[in-house]
């Protein structure tokens, strides 16, 4: 089960990682898909990266199969000249090393312009901010001296942020494990009660939708996380279909942590890791999230939410791509989940720690789709006489 983990040179001599190819299962022949490497992670052309292939255990203590060190210049030689970079393995004798039959090639090399999150968003792209609020747990009140819960405070947190991205500032908010006044328990409702449209206008439409809401709706369960990621699934799809290639969806869910549609929620992220959109998750609540392991690859993800003795997993960061039930793979990762806790102790912001992945999922989804910026028209008002 080999991969390939690439790691560039820093002052001290020391090496850090800076990309991990996927997994390739049961192959002694591999060929990963194509690595895409910024100059900011290994500076120059001539810059020596050390590049190991490793045995996959899923314990962590991965099998070191052997190693190189080459440039991306040197890479790039391999490629014109088709030829292989062998590897080697440390041996037993003294500062020596072994020569392996195993060999490297570089069957795909290019160089591209690559644009930056702010070349985007400068040039005419948004980001449509929806949320989706946690109607199963009893965190829901409202205070009689004005004070935010912490469903409001990550609604203002993040959504003030967000809505300076979006032109319109109209967001659609939906809830979700509420029994609805009509007595059914609904896993994605509108927020503010309309039986034709989702959408609020700014932050302090979502804040009032939500405040009605809470007056209207019966909190319930189970906590199902599908039904509003694919509701925003289909937005974003939409806007694919239209041709509009400037919008990127952001959906806000709002939980206590206590997933029950795992399998269901996977199939909607795969489904969704095609399309203009992110998922952001912000856990509330007094679990322990101090406890919790979250971590994030290119293809995987992590989570674990302890709540009591419940622990919930969401796949695992085990190096391996997300797949849905049925064998779909993710194109890429599309979630990035925060503890509400983080905020009050300060360690960290909960808006910092929630958009630190957003800029590079959607870099990720414009270059895969090679969807570049174009310079916004210029207007000359007409002279008058």
């Amino acid at each position: 089960d080999p991969f390939l983990r690439i790691s560039r040179m820093v002052e001290n001599g020391d090496y850090i990682p800076i990309c991990k190819t996927e997994v390739i299962n049961d192959n002694l022949n591999p060929k990963w898909r194509p690595v895409c490497l910024g100059g900011h992670k290994f500076g120059s052309k001539d810059n020596p990266l050390l590049i190991e292939c490793f045995d996959f255990n899923s314990s962590g203590d991965h099998v070191l199969i052997g190693k190189m060190q080459k440039s991306v210049t040197e890479l790039e030689m391999l490629y014109r000249e088709k030829t292989g970079a062998n590897f080697v393995i440390p041996s037993t004798r003294q500062r020596q090393e072994k020569v392996l039959k195993g060999q490297l090639f570089v069957d795909q090399y290019c160089e591209k312009e690559q644009f930056s999150f702010i070349d985007y968003v400068s040039n005419g792209f948004e980001l449509n901010f929806m949320v989706a609020v946690d109607f199963t747990d009893s965190l829901h009140y409202i205070d009689a001296h004005c004070r935010l819960n912490s469903y409001q405070k990550a609604i203002m947190e993040v959504g003030e942020v967000i809505q300076f991205y979006d032109s319109d500032r109209r967001f659609p908010a939906w809830g979700f494990g509420g029994k609805i006044p009509d007595g059914t328990v609904s896993h994605c409702f509108n927020l503010n009660g309309s039986p034709g449209t989702s959408e609020v206008a700014g932050v302090e439409g979502i804040m009032d939708a939500y405040g009605s809401a809470l007056r209207s709706v019966t909190l319930s369960g189970p906590t199902l996380f599908g039904p509003v990621i694919n509701m925003a699934a289909q937005m974003a799809a939409q806007s694919l279909s239209s041709l509009n290639n400037t919008k990127y969806y952001v959906l806000l869910i709002i939980t206590d942590g206590v997933v029950t549609d795992i399998q269901e929620t996977m199939n909607a992220l795969v489904k969704a890791s095609d399309l203009p959109l992110s998922v952001l998750i912000v856990g509330v609540g007094n679990a322990d999230f101090t406890s919790m392991e979250v971590h994030y690859s290119p293809f995987s993800i992590n989570y674990l939410v302890a709540r009591d003795d419940v622990l919930l997993v969401l796949d695992a960061d085990n190096g391996r791509r997300l797949h849905s039930s049925t064998g779909r793979v993710a194109t890429r990762d599309i979630v990035q989940f925060v503890p509400m806790r983080e905020m009050h102790s300060g360690q960290i912001s909960v808006v910092q720690a929630l958009l630190e992945e957003l800029p590079g999922q959607f870099l990720h989804f414009m270059r895969s789709r090679d969807i570049k910026p174009q310079p916004l028209p210029t207007h000359f008002p007409q002279a008058s006489t």
